[in-house]
């Protein structure tokens, strides 16, 4: 499995999280000490890839670009972005960046000797039908093609093979310079897919697992993601279904669009949002607030590779209007928000979830149970499954799911602490006073529970863990995961619990598993009772 389809991706706008200038008046600037720090934030909230951009020179807003090779001076030098991507690797975390191939800026080299040679241009052929018999509101005298209806944008010629092999060389640059993990390509939509075939042979010889995504807005969303051309694209059709499917109390529209897109797409991974630099912030488009957990577990539960744009996290606002977007790319500082706040939270324990059981990756997709306002399904791996049930109305929802596989045990995924062992009992101390008593103790209590069930993988895992300690290195992750192992193997020993009081002739029980936010669950005669509570949702694993 390439890395990408597993990915959980952080979007940074870094022209506004850093509050540059809105238009390149030639000053020199550096951000890149606050891209790092935010960098490291998104990697402690569990995402494992960075898209930034737009990065490159441009006039203004970033998608004018004026010099594909040289990192924008409102943000830092190449050298600069080049340790970041250093720094991000180091984190564990990959880097794409924006590919904007379709068209450039006025002030690129090509465009300007246009303007200065006319006619006599050797790049006449580089930019769409130029005509020499127009003129725009620039008057340069001559007219041509631009995108969106914007001459700010002058359209390329990607038939041209020297304009293909310039983009080429572009991207080969980026990945010997910078070390770069993928591309997302601007306005694929438009984009000729010979080019796009041509780039992806390029990019599969340059890097193993090179990643190219595209904007696409609308269509048939596999004439762009597939063998031949992109992995992935812009999934914008299940974007709109998650804000209105709960504004408007219609599940159906969501269900729908996930059946019909795996029906197009197959086992293709398209890249799932909520919101982005082009399209008003989720927190502003949903009219309940309380939303925003759902949103939240679909974007990361539903198949396809989340993402999550910079400062949704805290459920920042951001409204289109007065003639620009820069409304929705503000300039925000880390300090101002709280990381334990409950929004971030969800998203680092789901970015948890995402990387501790691969059903939530790799997991067939089930649609469970469907009404306007109650909606489950779930991610089936083998003998394992990961449901995921949500409830968009103000009142609570008794919502009786069929087991996807023959289950006995259900733990909630959300409720992140391990089951404490009865013996030995451990006095615990505090984090602020011994941060290592308490790794100690941690181990401690890992140790004593995986003798207790016998458990041989997590014996291996805390052998690792001590000989990691005895390196040196950090063990914080594989605590985490050790935890994780301890929630299976505790719902394990109740499944054995009610089996040997079946052996026994005695009836079965069902005992509901209460978790935070009054949820409770339970397995009776082949279903998984679920009760949520008002504009709730839940993340099941049953074995």
């Amino acid at each position: 499995m390439a890395w990408y389809d597993s990915a959980v991706i952080y979007h940074i706008y870094p022209l506004g999280l850093c509050g540059c200038p809105h238009q390149n008046n030639g000053a020199e600037e550096n951000h890149f000490d606050k891209l790092n720090a935010w960098a490291e934030h998104a990697a402690k909230l569990g995402f494992t890839c960075i898209y930034i951009g737009p990065l490159f020179e441009s006039e203004g807003h970033g998608y004018e670009t004026t010099d594909y090779r040289r990192v924008d001076r409102r943000l830092g030098t190449n050298d600069d972005f080049k340790y970041f991507v250093k720094h991000c690797h180091e984190l564990g975390v990959k880097v794409i960046v924006d590919g904007v191939f379709n068209h450039t800026g006025r002030s690129f080299f090509a465009f300007e000797d246009i303007r200065k040679h006319r006619e006599g241009s050797q790049y006449c052929s580089w930019y769409c039908n130029v005509n020499f018999w127009g003129n725009t509101e620039y008057n340069d005298g001559f007219s041509y093609d631009n995108w969106g209806g914007y001459n700010l944008l002058a359209k390329l010629n990607m038939w041209n093979a020297d304009v293909r092999n310039y983009h080429f060389d572009t991207v080969r640059f980026w990945v010997n310079e910078f070390d770069i993990d993928g591309i997302r390509l601007d306005a694929a939509d438009v984009l000729d897919h010979n080019f796009m075939r041509e780039l992806r042979g390029v990019t599969d010889g340059l890097k193993p697992e090179f990643w190219l995504m595209g904007e696409v807005i609308h269509g048939d969303y596999s004439r762009w993601a597939n063998g031949d051309m992109l992995h992935s694209v812009t999934n914008y059709e299940l974007h709109k279904g998650l804000y209105s499917g709960h504004n408007d109390h219609n599940y159906f529209e969501i269900a729908h669009s996930v059946k019909r897109l795996l029906g197009i797409c197959g086992q293709t991974k398209l890249y799932t949002f909520v919101d982005n630099h082009d399209v008003e912030r989720i927190y502003t488009k949903l009219s309940n607030k309380a939303h925003m957990k759902s949103v939240m577990l679909l974007d990361y539960m539903l198949p396809g590779i989340p993402s999550v744009y910079y400062g949704s996290e805290y459920g920042v606002e951001g409204r289109k209007g007065g003639g620009d977007d820069w409304a929705l790319r503000p300039c925000l500082e880390l300090k101002d928000f709280d990381d334990n706040a409950p929004l971030p939270s969800l998203i680092a324990r789901l970015g948890q979830i995402k990387k501790d059981f691969r059903e939530v990756t790799d997991g067939e997709y089930k649609e469970l149970t469907l009404t306007t306002r109650q909606y489950s399904f779930a991610r089936i791996l083998g003998n394992t499954a990961v449901i995921t049930a949500v409830n968009n109305d103000d009142n609570p929802a008794h919502i009786e799911i069929p087991l996807p596989i023959n289950a006995s045990s259900a733990v909630s995924l959300l409720d992140c602490e391990a089951p404490e062992p009865e013996e030995p009992e451990a006095e615990i101390p505090a984090a602020a006073e011994d941060a290592e008593a308490e790794e100690r103790y941690s181990m401690s209590v890992m140790e004593s529970a995986a003798a207790a069930f016998d458990a041989a993988e997590l014996a291996d895992l805390m052998k690792k863990i001590n000989r990691n300690i005895e390196d040196g290195k950090d063990v914080s992750e594989m605590l985490k995961r050790a935890k994780t192992k301890l929630l299976r193997l505790n719902e394990d020993m109740q499944a054995i619990e009610v089996d040997d009081s079946i052996a026994d002739g005695e009836a079965p029980q069902s005992v509901p598993v209460t978790v935070s936010g009054g949820t409770s669950f339970r397995i009776d005669n082949g279903r998984l009772i679920v009760d949520l509570g008002p504009n709730d949702g839940e993340v099941i694993y049953i074995k």
